[in-house]
């Protein structure tokens, strides 16, 4: 089994796939950047197992957190409020962060 492909600290997008049904990434997240906080572990796919399949092999679960202001546009908060959600790593994709990113926040 492999090791996760993302470490606490990566900078990372969540892919916009297109799928139907049950799926646990909001649309709101998808495109959008965020960093890795830590990797929960690995765990059964709950979008396979909502239509009676097992979810395996098991996939790697991370905390990735979002500002804010990358999420909503106009968002009138304070420039480091961000979001927090757990998001299966075949959601994501690696992104070098910008000047403007460099950042957390």
């Amino acid at each position: 089994m492999a090791d996760p492909r993302f470490r606490a600290g990566a900078r990372v997008r969540v892919r916009d796939l297109p799928v139907r049904g049950h799926v646990r990434t909001p649309g709101y997240v998808r495109g959008r950047p965020g960093w890795v906080e830590a990797c929960h572990g690995r765990f059964p796919d709950p979008e396979q197992r909502a239509y009676g399949r097992d979810g395996l092999p098991a996939e790697p679960l991370y905390l990735v957190r979002f500002r804010q202001i990358d999420l909503w546009p106009g968002y009138g908060g304070a420039p480091a409020d961000s979001l927090a959600l757990d998001i299966f790593e075949r959601w994501l994709e690696a992104v070098s962060p910008g000047p403007a990113e460099a950042t957390h926040g």
